[in-house]
């Protein structure tokens, strides 16, 4: 019994088989980096805007031509191709235009996943990105990370929750499903609470942030398809390294972040796609939790703790 709805399980429903992706740096900039709201990024960002494990090639045809000449193309028969780091709708549509397609030239690829912000989502991109549906199964990621706007200023995400929210409703708009960044153990934001609730006459005990609370309350009032969670760590040559050696920030413990993503799992809507349930960082570079390099841990561990507690997605949810 899956207690939570599993990526893999929804991309074998929806392609009949197993699906990966095709990681692509689709050299891109964030408006926070540049000037336009800020400089240097969100606090806890690499210089790489998380693509790290993207593999070096001098343009985008040239990385998917080479992840399929590599080993990993042959765990699969289908792929989607991905966007992953920087913000990949930060750019003019004709350009975004010619990146995209330069990314769809295999006919194993089924599918097209932006990664980018809420505020660089308007009519036009949403509208250029609706024209890949049918023939690929199009997703539009969010990096919303919290809906606490003072820990948005501290992180320098450089927009409002509004954002967000406007972004939402322009997808929805064109019927893109939407896929939801949260992080866990922010700074200022690792306050535990606990919350008792009855459920058919039984009480559940949790122990979790009270701003995952809030978070995962303002989500839910959201049309969204999907979510990712992360666990915030730490890497080399970022503000949220330098706040961690001056004793300005500690980092999550485990048994916090297991906590509180048994809370969310079972407060989120039980329609939910939860894509990711821990975070993935690049062994080199990670400064703090150690834990976190052991992905498959926490996935193991969740499903034991869900049945333990006897648990399941969007049991504590209301329509």
């Amino acid at each position: 019994m899956e207690r939570y709805n599993h990526l893999n399980t929804y991309f074998k429903q929806l392609f009949g088989e197993r699906t990966l992706k095709i990681c692509i740096d689709g050299n891109f900039t964030c408006p926070n980096r540049d000037g336009i709201c800020g400089y240097g990024g969100c606090i806890f960002c690499s210089s790489k805007g998380s693509g790290e494990l993207i593999k070096a090639a001098p343009d985008i045809s040239s990385q998917v031509t080479q992840y399929f000449e590599s080993h990993r193309a042959k765990r699969a028969n289908k792929f989607i191709a991905y966007f992953q780091n920087f913000t990949n709708t930060y750019d003019t549509t004709e350009n975004l235009k010619k990146k995209y397609d330069s990314a769809l030239i295999d006919g194993r690829i089924v599918g097209l996943d932006i990664a980018t912000r809420p505020d660089c989502i308007d009519e036009k991109i949403a509208k250029l990105i609706s024209s890949y549906m049918p023939k690929y199964k199009v997703f539009v990621e969010l990096g919303f990370q919290t809906s606490n706007d003072y820990t948005g200023k501290l992180i320098n995400r450089g927009y409002d929750s509004i954002k967000f929210t406007e972004a939402v409703k322009i997808l929805n708009k064109y019927n893109i499903p939407v896929i939801c960044h949260i992080m866990v153990g922010l700074p200022t934001e690792a306050k535990l609470i606990s919350i008792s609730e009855e459920l058919n006459g039984k009480i559940y005990s949790f122990n979790v942030f009270s701003n995952v609370v809030n978070t995962i309350k303002f989500i839910n009032e959201h049309n969204i398809s999907g979510i990712k969670i992360h666990s915030t760590y730490i890497v080399k040559n970022t503000k949220l390294n330098n706040m961690y050696e001056n004793g300005e920030y500690t980092p999550i413990t485990y048994d916090e972040y297991m906590q509180n993503l048994v809370y969310i799992i079972a407060h989120i809507n039980p329609e939910i796609i939860v894509h990711r349930i821990s975070a993935d960082p690049p062994k080199d570079l990670l400064v703090a939790p150690e834990w976190c390099l052991h992905k498959k841990w926490v996935t193991n561990n969740i499903d034991k703790l869900l049945e333990e507690q006897n648990l399941v997605q969007g049991m504590f949810f209301s329509f």
